[in-house]
């Protein structure tokens, strides 16, 4: 019987990273070097190694995401069996999400990373390639979107958050826990989520919107100069279950008139309100002056369907039927 074939693209991050000569750690391994360094891969599955990027994930842009969708979903149709994205771990709850958004395989996608640099006591760079290589091997996989795999978790990528800044185990998916975990390099799936609509994969990257985070005594006084900066929408974190401070809400319906502006929570989880609250800069009074609720999406997540779905169209319509599926 054949070893599936899996493709591994790797685009830095501190699992690349060792010791560099101006102090501190930086990327430079790349996908063939990790590979190596696991020697158990060789009998999991036939495996190709490319290395585009060497890059901390900081330094990443949607842009460089589109490209590596393009090319994972030109690999699947072409005959691999699955795909591995290998990445610093600050973004990748970003990448996963666009991934997860723009590739309409059913083959699966497993993105990975480290905590810790390579040359790091206790790096957990190796473990997590192949749980992640386990994980893109298996049938079971198959069907279940984009996955995020760390710490011999398995998460799905639109609920993944990094929650910590050191701990091998800082990636969380508070709203519904994990899907599963490898053990025993075995999968266990325990659950799946269901499929969302894909947005179209050719029309390029995201266009550029705007996150602002909501704090007490916040004036908003940034908000009406969004529009002149170039951004073609916005996201709004707001306070609790989606609100602001009453002066700001005038101001929000004025920026919403202007540009698409997309309501998140700065909290760490759960949906937007749509009808619960009725004063002045609460859901329902923003919402009324054309704010679109993100439901249960971050404001990262949110900034980045929003930034795919005004790349063809302004249409305030068609923005709340994108986000329709996330309520």
């Amino acid at each position: 019987m054949s070893l599936p074939k899996l493709l591994f693209i790797s685009l830095g991050g501190t699992i690349t990273m060792i010791p560099s000569a101006s102090g501190g750690i930086s990327p430079k391994l790349g996908a063939a070097e990790l590979i190596a360094s696991v020697p158990e891969l060789a009998g999991l599955a036939t495996i190709e190694a490319r290395s585009p990027f060497k890059l901390p994930s900081p330094s990443l842009t949607p842009a460089i995401i589109v490209e590596v969708a393009r090319t994972i979903d030109e690999a699947l149709r072409s005959g691999f069996d699955g795909a591995v994205v290998i990445q610093g771990t600050d973004t990748i709850e970003e990448s996963a999400f666009l991934l997860d958004l723009l590739i309409g395989s059913d083959k699966p996608v497993v993105i990975t990373g480290a905590m810790r640099g390579a040359d790091a006591p206790g790096a957990d760079g190796p473990a997590n390639l192949l749980s992640s290589a386990i994980v893109a091997a298996s049938p079971q996989a198959h069907k279940a979107g984009v996955l995020v795999v760390l710490n011999y978790d398995i998460h799905a990528a639109r609920f993944v958050q990094k929650s910590h800044t050191a701990l091998p185990s800082a990636f969380l998916s508070p709203l519904v826990g994990t899907l599963g975990v490898v053990a025993e390099r075995r999968v266990s799936l325990y659950a799946r989520v269901a499929p969302l609509p894909k947005l179209p994969l050719n029309d390029g990257p995201p266009v550029p919107i705007a996150l602002i985070k909501v704090a007490m005594g916040d004036d908003g006084r940034l908000l009406r100069a969004l529009p002149g900066l170039g951004f073609k929408g916005v996201v709004i974190e707001g306070m609790g279950a989606g609100h602001v401070h009453a002066d700001v809400a005038p101001l929000i319906g004025e920026l919403a008139a202007k540009v698409p502006v997309v309501l998140a929570s700065r909290s760490m989880t759960g949906p937007v309100f749509t009808s619960t609250y009725g004063y002045p800069g609460a859901e329902i009074d923003l919402i009324k002056r054309g704010a679109i609720p993100a439901g249960y999406l971050s404001g990262l997540k949110a900034r980045l369907l929003l930034g795919l779905c005004l790349r063809t169209t302004t249409d305030a319509a068609a923005v709340r039927d994108a986000f329709a599926p996330y309520q």
